[in-house]
């Protein structure tokens, strides 16, 4: 089910929340859990059960490390061995075996057989469970974070399903930490109608981001596409990078803020996820600005535990290696995927040891570096075909193979047609529009403004041109 669907909008979400707010404080957990549930399985009938009983296996494994002691192993005579980390290792174990299975089996086999010949592997082809990616790295952070001390006690069950489920944030994130939302989670929530009215503001603005700007400027790189990877003018192929660029920021802002918004209507404060990256002065500033807490997962369960950058330049490079490897893992199981990461890799490894922190200090230099690198890397992570990523790249560098069939004709007449909602999404990467959201969203007119965007949102939806959130394959 989509947030930008008709189905949510006016089924789901209406009565979800006339039943949540309508029950007592102290029930309102029990029904969270089972609205998502319903939620999930709408749109994933088979995969609730594999949610469910990932929830279930994983409250019962959290329950063994507690009391900051070795529990007691069968068959050892009451002595104290080491269950408390073996119930911790078959955490993850049955976490990432799980992702593994389900999105990286195939990629793997067919790397494997690739190399050593067809049917060392079996393919299994099975399809992937929205949102596991999500859902997987928050039930991690509970067990890592339980397993650390962090916790005095364990949460109740209802409570660490509620958390892991919540369909706010379980399609697409924003990935939250237990400790972020473990005091509202367990003391009941009392929802006040300043909340409703702002996470409905909030949802509204992120509606208008996804179906008014992310959704139409999509058609633009769809027909770049379609044209031909390596049939283009490097200016239309520039155009084309720039018109997925800006699809997946504002498809990734509105589900964002979408998110936000849901989450304070349901009386959650969720850890905010975007701050405009596009107005970066260097790639390492546009990462710590997108996906923000994608970016302090790794930081905080990878990075750090592995050194990070306290051990020596060398073993820093090597840590930056593993993160971003695994960080382009994590989006999608495909060479392009981990090309992308590598990309960042390279260019985050050159700018921390070298001009990073120069070229965040300059005025225009750092923005102009930026917004030109970065629309390459989101065309290597757009394209999964390998020979069409190279042709797409090379139209881009003005290396052709074939001839050229999309040229400044067909330029011109792409900037006639999509030129207003080019400035309209150039002026929403900038800072001033969300600043002026703030300054004026207490005024009388922000409502027919906000109602109107609903509307034509509604209406754009409707005349078909919805389509999911790219993050959702992730």
């Amino acid at each position: 089910m989509l947030f930008s669907g008709i189905d949510f909008l006016f089924r789901f979400l209406p009565v979800f929340m006339v039943i949540y707010l309508l029950v007592p404080a102290q029930f309102r957990n029990v029904v969270l859990l089972v609205g998502s549930l319903v939620f999930y399985g709408i749109g994933e009938p088979f995969f609730v059960l594999l949610l469910a009983a990932s929830l279930l296996v994983n409250y019962g494994l959290s329950r063994l490390l507690f009391c900051g002691r070795e529990i007691p192993l069968p068959g050892q005579g009451g002595r104290r061995g080491k269950g408390r980390t073996a119930a911790f290792v078959l955490s993850l174990l049955l976490d990432f075996g799980l992702l593994f299975v389900f999105k990286y089996w195939d990629f793997t086999a067919r790397t494997v057989n690739g190399l050593a010949g067809d049917g060392l592997m079996p393919l299994l082809h099975l399809a992937l469970p929205l949102g596991i990616s999500f859902y997987t790295f928050q039930m991690v952070s509970y067990q890592v974070d339980c397993y650390r001390g962090k916790f005095d006690r364990p949460a109740k069950f209802i409570d660490f399903a509620a958390y892991v489920s919540m369909f706010p944030q379980l399609i697409a994130g924003p990935i939250v930490r237990y400790d972020e939302v473990a005091e509202r989670m367990s003391a009941g929530r009392r929802i006040c109608g300043r909340d409703l009215e702002e996470g409905l503001k909030l949802f509204t603005v992120g509606l208008g981001l996804k179906v008014l700007l992310a959704n139409q400027i999509g058609t633009l790189w769809n027909t770049v596409m379609t044209a031909g990877a390596g049939s283009l003018h490097p200016l239309a192929a520039w155009l084309g990078a720039a018109a997925y660029s800006f699809q997946i920021y504002f498809d990734f802002w509105g589900y964002s803020v979408m998110a936000l918004g849901l989450g304070r209507m349901l009386g959650f404060t969720l850890p905010r996820n975007f701050d405009t990256p596009y107005a970066s002065r260097s790639v390492s500033e546009f990462w710590r600005r997108w996906h923000i807490t994608l970016g302090r997962w790794f930081r905080e369960y990878v990075y750090i535990p592995m050194g990070g950058s306290r051990r020596g330049r060398l073993r820093t490079v090597c840590n930056l290696f593993v993160v971003w490897a695994l960080t382009g893992l994590w989006h999608g199981a495909d060479w392009n995927f981990l090309l992308w990461g590598m990309l960042f890799f390279v260019i985050l490894s050159v700018e921390k040891m070298t001009y990073g922190a120069r070229l965040e200090r300059t005025k225009v230099l750092g923005h102009l570096y930026t917004l030109t690198l970065i629309p390459v890397t989101w065309v290597v992570f757009a394209i999964t075909d390998m020979g069409q990523l190279a042709a797409y790249l090379g139209s881009m560098f003005g290396i052709h193979r074939t001839e050229v069939l999309v040229g400044l004709p067909q330029l011109a007449r792409y900037l006639r047609e999509y030129g207003p909602l080019l400035a309209a999404c150039i002026l929403f990467i900038t800072p001033y529009p969300a600043k002026l959201y703030a300054k004026y969203r207490e005024k009388w007119f922000m409502a027919p403004v906000l109602l109107a965007v609903f509307w034509f949102s509604v209406h754009e939806i409707l005349i078909g041109s919805n389509n999911p959130f790219l993050y959702f394959r992730f």
